[in-house]
């Protein structure tokens, strides 16, 4: 088999901090921006990554929710506890630097994890959790 990851979504509800994050922070690429009906969707990945996605996407927009079910998602993103995805660098502790000085909310420090990974975390503005693991 042949497969790849071609796109993951992350909500998001702040198009402009979204972007603040990830394209100025992060320094994702812009892929793609669609706004349709006062909603946004916001497609970010890494310039040498031309196959791999991040699409950060409204999350009222997703279809076949009821307004509570709607009303757990903002709870949860707003405790962190809805999303989160896993990033990799080389330069763990320049990225957390970066990331430190442009006020991005820390969760974890650079740490040796007891089960061999470094890693550190921080939240983005919709409240994901995102861990960037450090390539050894």
């Amino acid at each position: 088999m042949d497969i790849t990851i071609s796109e993951t979504f992350l909500p998001h509800d702040d198009p402009d901090a979204s972007l603040a994050f990830y394209r100025d922070l992060l320094g994702f690429e812009v892929r793609n921006d669609v706004e349709y009906r006062g909603m946004h969707w916001i497609t970010v990945g890494p310039a040498d990554q031309p196959g791999t996605s991040i699409v950060l996407y409204p999350p009222a927009a997703s279809p076949g929710i009821s307004d509570d079910e709607r009303s757990t998602i903002a709870e949860m993103m707003a405790k962190g506890t809805y999303a989160m995805i896993n990033l990799a660098t080389r330069d763990l502790d320049g990225v957390f630097e970066q990331l430190q000085a442009g006020d991005a909310e820390v969760i974890q420090e650079p740490t040796e994890q007891p089960y061999g990974r470094r890693d550190c975390a921080v939240r983005d503005p919709a409240g994901n959790m995102i861990r960037i693991n450090e390539l050894r």
